[in-house]
Formats: C-alpha cells, sequence, structure tokens
C-alpha cells in the first residue's frame, strides 16, 4: 500500500507520483479481480457471485502451500489448480444447469459463495499467516509504495489480458469458443463439442481467479474467510460499468474506475475511493445501460450507417 502523508490537494512532484502509483495499484487490483469474472459472464452468460470466493479459494492455495515449506512461486502454482480443478468440479455439478438462466445461476453461486467462506472459517479457522510482500518498497519524498503492488502486478495484469486476446481470438480454441457462446446450436451441427467448450471456458475463468487469488496472498496482509468480498465488489462493478467484452470492457473499466477510486483514496482516504467507484458505477448503469463497449459498438454502427 502506498503511504500518504502530505495535507488533502496538495500536488508536489512527490504527491503526483503517489498519485500514480496509486492508480497503478488499483488498476492493476481491478483488471486481475475481473477478468475472471468478465470471462464467465461475458462469454457464458453466468453472474458468478461466488467469484470472490474462488479468489480467496486461491489465496488460501497459495498460504497453505507456502506455509508448508514451498517456494512462494510453487505455492502459487498450487493455489492456480486448486482453484481450476474446483472450477471444473463447480461446472460440472451445478452451473451446467444453469446456463442461459441468469437469476438462477445468481442464486446458486451466491449460496455457494456463503458455503465456502463458512467451510473456510470452520475448517481453517478465521484467520491464515499471512506472507511478507516481496520486492520491497520504493520511496520518493514523504511517500512509499509496494514494488510488487503497483509495478510488478499491473504488468501482470496487462500481460494477463494480452494473453486472453490471443487466446480467444488467434487460436483455434478461442474460434470455437466464441462459436459455442454466441451459437451453441450452430457450432455444434459443425462439429464442435460444445459440452467441452463451455467446460473449458469456466476452467479458464476459474483459472484466472485462482491466478488473482495467488498473486495477492503475499499482498492482503490478514487472510480471512471474508475477503471474498473485498474482490467480488470491484469485479461486478467494473463488469457493469466495462459491458460484455471481456479484454476492451475490462481494460477500459479499469482505467476509468482506477482514476476515480485512486484520487478518492489518496486525498480523502480509502473509504471516500470505494464511494465515488460505486457512484461511477451508477451513473454508468443510468447512462450507459450496455456499458462502456455497449456505446463503443452502438458509436461505429451509427458511424457505419451513416456512411
Amino acid at each position: 500500500m502506498i503511504e500518504v502523508a502530505a495535507t488533502p490537494l496538495q500536488l508536489s512532484a512527490p504527491s503526483l507520483g503517489a498519485l500514480l502509483f496509486q492508480f497503478l495499484n488499483s488498476f492493476g487490483f481491478i483488471i486481475l479481480a475481473t477478468v475472471g469474472l468478465a470471462i464467465i459472464f461475458g462469454m457464458m452468460g453466468v453472474i458468478n457471485l461466488a467469484h470472490g470466493e474462488f479468489i480467496l479459494i486461491g489465496v488460501y492455495g497459495t498460504a497453505l502451500t507456502y506455509h508448508a515449506g514451498v517456494p512462494l512461486p510453487l505455492a502459487m502454482v498450487a493455489g492456480v489448480v486448486v482453484t481450476t480443478i474446483f472450477g471444473v468440479i463447480v461446472e460440472r455439478t451445478v452451473v451446467r444447469h444453469l446456463y442461459d438462466r441468469l437469476l438462477d445461476s445468481m442464486v446458486a453461486t451466491w449460496g455457494l459463495a456463503l458455503v465456502i467462506s463458512q467451510l473456510l472459517l470452520i475448517v481453517f479457522g478465521s484467520s491464515l499467516d499471512s506472507i511478507s510482500t516481496p520486492m520491497g518498497s520504493v520511496s520518493y519524498g514523504p511517500f512509499s509504495s509496494s514494488i510488487y503492488r503497483s509495478i510488478f502486478l499491473p504488468i501482470v495484469a496487462v500481460a494477463v489480458l494480452g494473453g486472453l486476446y490471443v487466446l480467444f481470438t488467434r487460436t483455434e480454441f478461442g474460434v470455437k469458443a466464441r462459436a459455442t457462446i454466441k451459437d451453441p446450436e450452430t457450432a455444434r451441427a459443425m462439429g464442435v463439442d460444445t459440452d467441452r467448450m463451455y467446460v473449458s471456458t469456466f476452467a479458464i475463468g476459474s483459472a484466472l481467479a485462482g491466478l488473482t487469488g495467488a498473486l495477492y496472498a503475499p499482498a492482503l496482509g490478514s487472510i480471512t474467510p471474508n475477503r471474498g468480498s473485498t474482490f467480488l465488489v470491484e469485479a461486478f462493478v467494473a463488469v457493469v460499468v466495462g459491458g460484455p467484452s471481456v479484454i476492451i470492457g475490462t481494460l477500459s473499466a479499469s482505467a476509468v474506475l482506477s482514476v476515480f477510486n485512486a484520487t478518492g483514496s489518496f486525498f480523502f482516504g480509502t473509504f471516500i475511493g470505494q464511494m465515488l467507484l460505486l457512484l461511477v458505477a451508477i451513473v454508468a448503469l443510468r447512462l450507459l445501460p450496455d456499458g462502456i463497449t455497449g456505446y463503443v459498438k452502438d458509436w461505429q454502427q451509427r458511424r457505419r450507417a451513416e456512411q
């Protein structure tokens, strides 16, 4: 986290640097928290309200493996694997029966989220030992910022989006996955194993949730069973603001929301930053019911019609 020692609205050069790092911190967090949910919702039409708990499974898998003596990078891999396997089990047993049933999927995954958080509380107690944040910090004037949170994680977040863009637009799997989501009947008639595409896409979304949990396990401080909501709120808001496009929607929403969240948090505290983020979501719902990407798509269609 960024430590702030300036008076409100003071914009010296160190203050601007601290504000930039606050933005990057928020930007990386929102992208990583959102991208798994965006795939499952944007491509499969399922609102996974247990997404925060999926991330939490990645956190717990990483922390437990790390405290068992495994090096942190390998512990992170274990966290991703555990979450992916769990996601496949959930898709095969619950979610596969709820495609095209939006409200039912919300209720079912909300119940699943409650079950997961309570099981974590019962099995592992009210908290786990934390993991120290690697890479140290950078200082500038009266401010300091974690290199891991404010530099490394935003770079990883953008790299993840780039990898997903290649996967879903430049590979045979991506073509089949998009065809299955858009028109499963036609895709099935053309020989695509749509059942396999559904479970594979859900597994990717789950793996990304696990990756988020693994990456943030050393950056959370306290690890408790109720931390899933921290990720879900910002992820859900970003999906609403960004719209159905996984890549463009996630990137644009994360940038817009991070500006308001970082500015409010830097000058007035974390609570005000969160309030600004939610207010932006409310305004976006009122003005852009289909999100930023929906607005961009409509604008492009109007331009073509005019030409």
